[in-house]
């Protein structure tokens, strides 16, 4: 008998892959194979496994990679050979998003599915133009009717007289093909032509533009200031709310599309900063961190009794060192009359949640501060501990061996390239869509030319290039690359603050 799996039809969300809901993504988790569209971001696919089978079946206004009955005959293959399918869908799936018909294809076939609604775009995007689809006084309810439709066609299933009437809010989705025809039908039909209207493009998304403009005169606007799907048409007084209320296009980073090259485990912390200031976080993880080939000599460092400093470079080389430490069942305790030092203020936090104290850390996040603050703490002689990674920088090992220390540098974790997403990341260097490119590290830098082999090509230009210090920025100029911003502070709030100061400098 056929092992039979599983489909989860799930909504995305309009946009934002904040917007997603928690099942939603448990979900895109734990899928075997996640089939998608155009809606759905690059956020929500970076959640997916990375063993998973992604499949694209995209649909544009004038192209479609599939079509529905090939994705429904898909669907059932997949779950058919005992996958665990996740569809995802934009916005809703049972909102204009055809996932009646998806279901209706499984359940003839006999596959197990579960529905997982979305966040619809007809709401949300609304919002975050700062415009409410009621409001007491101006529109007690609302009506949300697809934009597909041919208002013209003979047997139209769309009441235009009754929408005419209605005194609410009326929202098209994907109407911008038959934008001309919807205002002409609305105002034949008895709406005002002074009626105002907003034309939402990418809504939830940074590149989102709005355009508000009156009934009669909506579609020549449109098409002039270059609107087109995926857009949301609201009609209805609601619309002069925005001047009020508007919140996102408000944002700092609005607007910027920014890349960020730091491994999966440790991009969200730098991409919830940048969305929560309005930007669109672009992960490209040109790195991954792995445990060493050998535990060996990392085994041999927990086990010896007589280092006087342990030095940590990383927070990773905490969580890397620690983790190995507890795996040979021992603890803290085995650290008494060791004296900790951190390179920065993160490695610190990480060590302190260890109960750790740390002796010290550098005014400077980088090694050559280090060996000069421990100059004078650290006699000729005495063993010093430095796990990191496999391809960190000499120099702290030469200056610390030059100030008489003898320095067991043991690898802690693997640092190997990354690049999941290449494809789409050059894509949007080639359309200029990306504003500003992150480095946290010199391995980013080399890893991210080797993987776009951006020294054969102007790929790059357009794009700022924002490093998180000077060793980084250093790394990146040795490989031809301009370096345009450099953070005063070497960590994520750093590197932030600095964006946001260039940002600031170029909108004046």
């Amino acid at each position: 008998m056929i092992n039979k799996g599983i489909v989860y039809l799930v909504g995305a969300g309009p946009g934002d892959p904040g917007l997603i809901t928690v099942k939603g993504r448990e979900c895109v988790q734990k899928a075997d194979v996640l089939v998608y569209d155009r809606l759905a971001g690059g956020g929500i696919l970076a959640q997916a496994r990375k063993d998973a089978e992604l499949i694209y079946v995209g649909k544009g206004p004038e192209r479609h990679t599939l079509r529905q009955e090939e994705i429904n005959a898909l669907l059932v293959e997949k779950a058919s050979s005992g996958k665990t399918v996740t569809r995802l869908k934009g916005g809703d799936p049972f909102v204009f998003g055809r996932g009646g018909e998806e279901a209706e294809a499984l359940h003839g076939a006999g596959i197990k599915f579960e529905i997982v609604p979305g966040i619809t775009s007809a709401v949300a995007v609304p919002a975050y133009a700062g415009i409410p689809v009621t409001h007491r006084g101006i529109a007690s309810g609302f009506s949300v009717i697809t934009g597909n439709e041919d208002p013209g066609k003979e047997g139209s299933d769309i009441d235009w007289p009754g929408l005419a009437r209605v005194t609410g809010t009326l929202v098209f989705l994907m109407g911008m093909g038959n934008l001309p025809l919807i205002a002409d039908e609305l105002i034949k039909n008895g709406k005002p032509g002074e009626t105002p209207v907003a034309v939402i493009m990418w809504g939830t998304r940074t590149s989102q533009r709005t355009l508000v403009a009156r009934l009669a005169d909506v579609a020549v606007r449109a098409r002039a200031e270059g609107f087109m799907n995926p857009s949301v048409i609201l009609v209805g007084g609601v619309v002069a709310l925005r001047e009020s209320l508007n919140w996102f296009e408000k944002k700092p980073l609005f607007g910027c599309r920014i890349l960020v090259t730091r491994s999966r485990e440790q991009a969200s912390v730098l991409s919830k900063a940048i969305e929560e200031l309005g930007g669109e976080a672009v992960e490209f993880p040109t790195i991954q961190i792995e445990e060493p080939e050998d535990y060996g000599p990392l085994d041999r460092a927990i086990g010896a009794r007589d280092y006087r400093w342990i030095i940590f470079t990383s927070a990773n080389g905490v969580f890397y060192f620690f983790r190995r430490m507890f795996k040979l069942e021992k603890d803290i305790r085995d650290l008494k009359g060791v004296s900790i030092c951190a390179i920065g203020p993160k490695t610190r936090e990480a060590l302190e949640g260890y109960g750790l104290r740390v002796e010290y850390v550098p005014s400077e996040y980088r090694a050559e501060e280090i060996a000069a603050g421990l100059k004078g703490k650290i006699c000729p002689g005495e063993r010093i501990l430095l796990p990191r990674a496999d391809i960190a920088r000499k120099a702290l090992v030469e200056l610390l061996v030059g100030q008489g220390a003898l320095v067991d540098e043991v690898v802690a974790y693997r640092t190997v390239a990354g690049g999941v997403g290449g494809e789409m990341v050059r894509d949007s260097f080639e359309k200029k869509e990306i504003d500003y490119i992150t480095f946290t590290s010199s391995s980013t830098v080399k890893n991210f030319v080797g993987l776009l082999d951006v020294r054969e090509s102007s790929l790059i230009e357009g794009a700022r290039v924002a490093c998180i210090g000077p060793v980084t920025a250093e790394t990146a100029k040795n490989f031809g690359i301009r370096v345009d911003i450099e953070a005063g502070s070497y960590t994520i709030e750093g590197l932030v603050e600095a964006i946001l100061e260039d940002r600031r400098r170029s909108m004046i």
